[in-house]
């Protein structure tokens, strides 16, 4: 075990530092951002003056290995427009985030898996075949235009939920339901196919033959081992519920990280944007991790595959 969870560690480092490298350089070539800090007026005694405080008369490597350091130290920096250290923006906005993201893991969990599992179990009825036209039509539907209809349903037209912003739990419903529809349609999808997969092998037929009941079934040995897909996916899906933020929250003018990442870009405050991207990365490999260990207590064999 170990060895297993030293190994992944040591990979998860890896990445992290790749994407920290990759977004340094790239954000040096989208070009210098002295000539957006300064005046139009700005003589260039000005514009060198300010390229040195931000430490960009130095070389590459130099910088780099700045970078690096206050990486480390979790120092973004200092936002070009707002002139105040970037992890105070991101600390301001992050818990909006959290729980949009949380309202819509919710919404995409504990709709998505058990429906997954109840089309499975009852399939060739056709009460699971239109459930599963619907889980195919909201896989389908773009984030921004399920945001767009229910705005106009559930505010514009019948006045039941405030249209935008935060505040309450009721400001967070529509958010929530539209971030989280596409993950639910995912999640019902990779359950189904799971189930059925483990429906057709020879130790369901073995217990039905022995007159275990269905619901048993599904309770004592079909869930478990079923939920490795699920375990994977959901790693996924929650990256893309993070990615899915940008566009949600702009619909919605909800203060998360995604509606500062849209103004950041906008007013070309490229540190805030190098922040975000940092923070989502970390998030990202951390739930691989995560996913990870849960695969190595599900299934042991993934374990010790995973040590030899």
């Amino acid at each position: 075990m170990g060895r297993y969870l030293a190994r992944r560690l040591g990979q998860a480092v890896v990445a992290l530092f790749g994407v920290m490298t990759l977004i340094f350089f790239v954000q040096r070539l989208t070009g210098d951002p002295t000539y957006l800090l300064v005046p139009e007026t700005a003589t260039q005694a000005d514009i060198e003056a300010m390229r040195a405080s931000l430490g960009l008369d130095r070389p590459l490597i130099v910088q780099y290995g700045t970078f690096l350091v206050d990486m480390a130290r979790l120092d973004f920096g200092r936002s070009y427009i707002q002139n105040i250290p970037v992890i105070d923006i991101i600390a301001s906005r992050l818990p909006y985030t959290l729980q949009l993201a949380g309202g819509a893991l919710l919404v995409a969990f504990c709709i998505g898996v058990p429906l997954g599992v109840w089309m499975a179990v009852r399939r060739g009825h056709a009460e699971a075949k239109g459930f599963m036209g619907l889980v195919l039509a909201a896989q389908s539907m773009p984030t921004f235009w399920s945001g767009i209809l229910m705005i106009m349903v559930f505010a514009v037209w019948n006045h039941w939920l405030p249209p935008s912003g935060a505040g309450g739990w009721r400001n967070l419903v529509m958010p929530s339901v539209a971030l989280g529809l596409l993950s639910m349609a995912t999640f019902a999808r990779v359950a189904r196919t799971s189930v059925l997969e483990e429906l057709s092998k020879d130790y369901v037929r073995s217990a039905r033959a022995r007159g275990v009941t269905t619901g048993r079934l599904v309770r004592r040995h079909l869930l478990r081992n079923a939920s490795i897909p699920v375990i994977s996916i959901a790693a996924m899906e929650i990256s893309q519920l993070l990615a899915g933020a940008v566009i949600v929250e702009t619909v919605f003018a909800w203060p998360g990280l995604g509606l500062l990442t849209v103004q950041s870009i906008i007013s070309r405050d490229f540190l805030v944007v190098q922040g975000v991207v940092l923070l989502g990365a970390f998030v990202t490999i951390a739930l691989n991790f995560v996913a990870d260990l849960l695969y190595s207590l599900v299934d042991p064999r993934i374990r010790l595959g995973g040590a030899s």
